[in-house]
């Protein structure tokens, strides 16, 4: 993965301010939105099913994340992974917590046949969407990147897009070629909603005219340099947050990322 590509990629969001239509949990809501900021693009969180469908086909992107879905939410969900397919407009599916819990574990499987651009999950989560685990612990994964990395190549396969596994070395695959990204630091995980940012922040490349695969890797290694950045002069968790969206705005430059192609 070319070094100037990733950071071409960061210029262009920037530069194009992309609309990411957000569909995400309520617990994450605020962060999201404030790191799709941070880096340039436009949050909008939209989760009304009356509202949804014809909001997806004109946003740059589109969002959808399963945290703490209900039946309207589910429904505007389906609606808009449907008219984003439809209009051409890249979406990425973070399935929280998917294999623990029937419903949405049902529903993740089901928006599969929309073809998201990209599936970004833990290594738990990528191994139960792709019918080869059962789950993790929550929203916390049992499971090492690597333990999930043929699941996340026959999902890859099955979608005709892209899957990002996160975790202490990111592994992003569309099936033919892999990239790792290292980096980043340990509070991340101690930050309530930082992987839900980063599926957005993967929506948002995307909606600045990243292909799926760059894009993908360009926003885990954004969001690793911002970690580590944030991570040196935090106190704690509770410093850390304000300083990663801080950071998150400084990083103009993807060269320094640990990617391995």
């Amino acid at each position: 993965m070319d070094a100037a590509a990733l950071t071409a990629a960061r210029s262009a969001l920037a530069g194009r301010a992309p609309l990411v239509h957000c569909l995400t949990n309520t617990v994450v809501q605020t962060l999201t939105a404030n790191a799709l900021l941070a880096v340039g693009a436009a949050p909008a969180m939209v989760d009304e099913p009356a509202e949804a469908e014809g909001f997806a086909a004109v946003a740059s992107a589109v969002l959808v994340n399963v945290g703490t879905v209900n039946r309207a939410t589910a429904e505007a969900m389906r609606l808009a992974a449907r008219s984003a397919a439809a209009a051409g407009t890249p979406w990425v599916l973070d399935p929280v917590a998917v294999g623990a819990l029937p419903f949405r574990t049902e529903l993740a499987a089901e928006l599969l046949g929309s073809r998201p651009a990209v599936v970004r999950g833990n290594a738990s989560e990528v191994l139960a969407l792709a019918g080869a685990g059962s789950g993790g612990r929550g929203v916390d994964s049992t499971d090492k990147t690597d333990d999930a990395l043929d699941a996340a190549v026959a999902l890859a396969g099955r979608t005709g897009g892209v899957v990002a596994v996160s975790g202490e070395v990111d592994v992003v695959t569309d099936g033919t070629r892999t990239v790792r990204v290292g980096g980043g630091s340990v509070l991340l995980t101690r930050t309530t909603g930082a992987g839900c940012a980063l599926g957005a922040l993967v929506a948002a490349y995307l909606g600045a005219g990243a292909d799926p695969l760059t894009g993908a890797v360009a926003a885990h290694a954004h969001v690793a340099l911002a970690a580590e950045a944030a991570a040196a002069v935090a106190a704690g968790p509770g410093t850390f947050a304000p300083l990663w969206l801080d950071a998150l705005d400084a990083v103009t430059d993807l060269s320094a990322a640990r990617v391995d192609a």
